[in-house]
């Protein structure tokens, strides 16, 4: 008698999707997702150089007065939404393609990535983000000393 053992599959690409700054967590799991879920509005994700990326957000029919950004701790939230026009009550569309829908798109953004710039051209918009590490944070070196160091200083001042 054979037994049937099914082995559930786990789809990480949300977390892929809506994570910056957790690249070297993620990129394990990228290989183990087969497939892409399909959102709106459609987004890239691109790694510029280290701990530098570009969210592009195709956003046709949207003007810069239809669309919000805010950071908020490590989170960033995307929101469109376009005024109700009276100019298509007269229009017959044959194919009705260009969703201009409401939207709202957000991410988990990794310690210290912040938006350096936000751009809308040519229907897309294009957020640079940032990792900028404060100094007090960063590793550094520590030298080490030897105690000789201390006591000749100590010799030097009690003579003087």
């Amino acid at each position: 008698m054979k037994e049937n053992l099914h082995m559930q599959n786990l789809d990480f690409s949300p977390f892929l999707r809506s994570t910056v700054g957790f690249d070297r967590l993620f990129d394990s799991l990228d290989n183990l997702v087969g497939q892409e879920t399909k959102s709106y509005p459609p987004y890239n994700i691109e790694l510029i150089e280290n701990d530098i990326w570009l969210v592009s957000i195709a956003l046709a029919g949207f003007s810069i007065d239809d669309i919000s950004i805010e950071t908020k701790e490590n989170s960033l939230s995307i929101r469109g939404a376009k005024e109700p026009s009276t100019d298509n009550e007269d229009r017959e569309f044959l194919h009705r393609g260009i969703a201009e829908r409401s939207f709202e798109l957000g991410f988990q953004l990794g310690d210290y990535v912040e938006v350096s710039n936000a751009r809308l051209e040519n229907g897309l918009l294009n957020i640079e983000l940032k990792r900028e590490v404060p100094e007090s944070k960063k590793s550094r070196q520590i030298v080490i000393n030897d105690g000789l160091e201390v006591k000749k200083k100590l010799k030097t001042k009690s003579v003087n």
